[in-house]
């Protein structure tokens, strides 16, 4: 059964016959009604744990949730409806329910200012390290301890754009499902394999022990960026630090090489997304090659 052959009500879940187009209902849901307390309970990241799904905003996240086979359900504000109106008949030519609700109660579901109007539930992301070490990956990102969920969703779109196979999120790290986070992914959350795992020294172990060379990056690195691209022939992995406070020393020491890139300017450092964008591009610049 796929994800989008369950959509989830109030914490049960029914199977859908995908060869029948679910019509809008004729009354628009308020922010009263249970099904959208329930979806907006959905922000909370226990809630999303234990429910196995989480509510995404916006034409990006809402197309990328029907282009992947992930969305449960969609939802759209009444007076947005002829706006969005490609993306439900997709979504109830797919089978899946398309809830209509009004103006305050998509102003409940939204995490933003201004709410586009449009929402999809979809199951979570989330996959196992040992899932993605099977598939022999070339390149991968590893934010070790990332706390903002915007560098969050940033970093998994520039893992996406340079063609990295995964993102693992090692450590105490922001949960990737968060709203601010799928923005900023801007769809890319669920282009490519994400993974969250506990620990960081384990992480790194079964990283080393697939045969993957594990990079670190650093300010003062042992290596300069353009000095290790020969290690970019074979596997890798990319451990970024916290945005604070990078990489503590006894993680550093567990890679194989220190990596530092080479600031020309007058900059003092990288953000951390930069800095992960540069690294994954040369890094996939030699696979191209």
């Amino acid at each position: 059964m796929t994800a989008a052959q369950q959509v989830s009500g109030l914490g049960t879940t029914d199977v859908v016959d995908s060869t029948r187009a679910r019509p809008a209902s004729d009354a628009a849901l308020t922010e009263r009604s249970a099904r959208v307390v329930a979806m907006s309970k959905l922000h909370r990241a226990a809630v999303r744990r234990r429910e196995n799904r989480f509510l995404v905003e916006g034409r990006n996240s809402v197309t990328s949730t029907l282009d992947t086979g992930r969305a449960l359900s969609v939802v759209v504000a009444e007076d947005q409806a002829d706006r969005h109106a490609d993306l439900l008949a997709r979504a109830a030519g797919a089978g899946l329910d398309v809830l209509t609700v009004t103006a305050r109660a998509a102003a409940k579901l939204s995490e933003t200012d201004t709410t586009p109007g449009i929402f999809a539930l979809s199951a979570l992301v989330d996959t196992s390290l040992d899932d993605i070490l099977a598939h022999s990956p070339r390149m991968l990102a590893v934010p070790v301890e990332m706390s903002d969920p915007g560098n969050a969703g940033t970093l998994i779109r520039a893992a996406d754009a340079m063609g990295a196979d995964a993102v693992v999120f090692a450590g105490e790290s922001v949960d990737p499902h968060n709203g601010k986070s799928v923005r900023a992914s801007a769809g890319s959350v669920f282009h490519l394999p994400i993974a969250r795992t506990a620990d960081v020294t384990a992480t790194i172990a079964a990283l080393r022990a697939s045969g993957i060379v594990v990079l670190a990056t650093a300010a003062d690195g042992d290596s300069s960026l353009p000095d290790v691209t020969g290690v970019f022939e074979g596997p890798t992995a990319w451990l970024f630090g916290n945005e604070a406070h990078g990489l503590a020393p006894e993680i550093e020491a567990q890679a194989d090489h220190r990596v530092s890139i080479p600031i020309r300017g007058r900059a003092e450092s990288l953000n951390l997304a930069s800095a992960a964008s540069i690294c994954l591009y040369e890094n996939a610049r030699a696979h191209r090659d």
